[in-house]
């Protein structure tokens, strides 16, 4: 039996999380060794948190108030401790980095992190200042092994100054069944959303983020009559995209979702998805419209750009350009709305392969994973026991120091 502590920044509604969540149903079934997971949130266990704990996953709760509250260290390592996981996996930024402090200080064996968010320039929708990548280089060090969700996060690891050998490639999962297309649940989510049952909807889904670029659908909408936009998400850009509305007179035709744990409802009410985000890590909710037999207009998507081409025939990238984008939501929304065949790049993802892969690297670290994609040859990849050896020469105390830097550097990093 292994068992695995994820540490999360919080459980409210977005990709990182959901996937966890994915993961938490999909791990035990996987491994030829039982593997066992409890989840702790940094901050509320949220909506999402009270889903986990309703499976009989246990969920702690560390009670963070915020990004400077450095005394939530000490009451994770003590839970890390009181446990004794034979893993610690962290996911986000500043789970991340106070997870790995935590897991060195309570002797953690293993210590595993995911990458969901880093961009080029930005994580998870705050700029890389010199802060950020120092402190975030500084806790690596502590870890046994760095998951990156996509080829293009690998890359971006390394310009960090992360060694290839800790990184490894396993990206994000799907579960293709849960989005298969549901006539009445189509007609439910549509009369919530108050949506006529033959109004032509192109949607989107993610947090309203500046790097999402939902203002430019909003502009590509603006100027089309009988079109509506459904955008499903919360974020601190909602005020601004409303008042964007509102100037370009399209108001009665963008509906404001907001964040929601029914994301198949959301995509099962749309006749298409369009995905603007120029910044992605691996492009998720691009993934889940093409499970849901939705066409999909995309910028950027790691998770299709990294394949090879013709695995996602009914996929179409376009330029970050409203009038581009405006033509095309026409186009789509005057054409035929027959849900499209499952594209064989959905298939590439599923996550049993994923969880499986994830399981191994519990169990077995570094050494070459069967079916993962490594940043680096089996003659480089570190094993198990080298990195655990390695990370293990930095002390208890050391470990400690690490979070008891100067408080001005935690405080503007950890964000």
């Amino acid at each position: 039996m292994t068992r695995v502590l994820h540490v999360i920044t919080g459980l409210e509604h977005g990709g990182a999380e959901r996937q966890l969540a994915l993961l938490l149903r999909h791990l035990p079934a996987v491994s030829a060794a039982a593997v066992s997971c409890e989840v702790a949130t940094l901050t509320r266990t949220g909506t999402l948190g009270a889903q986990i704990r309703s499976t009989g996953v246990p969920v702690h709760e560390i009670g963070m108030r915020g990004n400077r509250d450095v005394a939530a260290l000490p009451r994770l390592a003590r839970l890390i401790r009181r446990g004794r996981y034979d893993v610690v996996h962290t996911h986000l930024y500043r789970a991340c980095v106070y997870g790995r402090v935590a897991a060195r200080m309570a002797g953690t064996p293993r210590v595993i992190a995911t990458e969901h968010s880093l961009g080029d320039g930005h994580i998870e929708g705050r700029a890389t200042t010199r802060a950020v990548r120092e402190l975030y280089r500084a806790t690596e060090r502590l870890g046994s092994a760095t998951v990156a969700v996509s080829p293009t996060v690998a890359a971006r690891l390394r310009g960090w100054g992360v060694p290839p050998g800790r990184i490894v490639t396993i990206p994000n999962g799907i579960d293709a069944s849960a989005f298969a297309f549901d006539a009445a649940r189509r007609a439910s989510t549509r009369r919530r959303l108050g949506i006529l049952p033959d109004e032509p909807v192109v949607g989107a889904v993610g947090r309203l983020v500046p790097t999402k670029r939902f203002d430019l659908l909003i502009e590509a909408i603006a100027p089309l009559d009988g079109v509506r936009l459904l955008l499903v998400g919360a974020g601190p850009e909602r005020g601004r995209l409303e008042r964007l509305t509102r100037d370009l007179g399209a108001s009665g035709r963008v509906i404001f979702a907001g964040g929601t744990s029914d994301v198949a409802g959301v995509l099962a009410a749309m006749d298409a998805l369009a995905a603007p985000s120029v910044q992605e890590s691996f492009g998720l909710g691009v993934l889940e419209a093409l499970a849901a037999g939705l066409p999909v207009r995309y910028t950027t998507c790691p998770a299709l750009d990294d394949r090879p081409p013709g695995e996602a025939p009914h996929a179409r990238r376009l330029p970050t350009d409203a009038p581009a984008w405006s033509a095309e939501i026409e186009r789509v929304a005057k054409g035929p709305r027959d849900r499209t065949p499952v594209p064989p790049v959905v298939g590439h993802y599923a996550i049993t392969e994923q969880a499986a892969k994830l399981a191994r690297l519990y169990e077995h670290g570094l050494r070459p994973l069967s079916g993962t994609d490594q940043t680096t040859s089996t003659d480089q990849a570190t094993s198990t026991d080298q990195a655990t050896s390695t990370d293990q020469a930095t002390s208890t105390d050391q470990a400690t120091s690490t979070a008891q830097r100067p408080r001005e550097r935690v405080h503007d990093a950890a964000t």
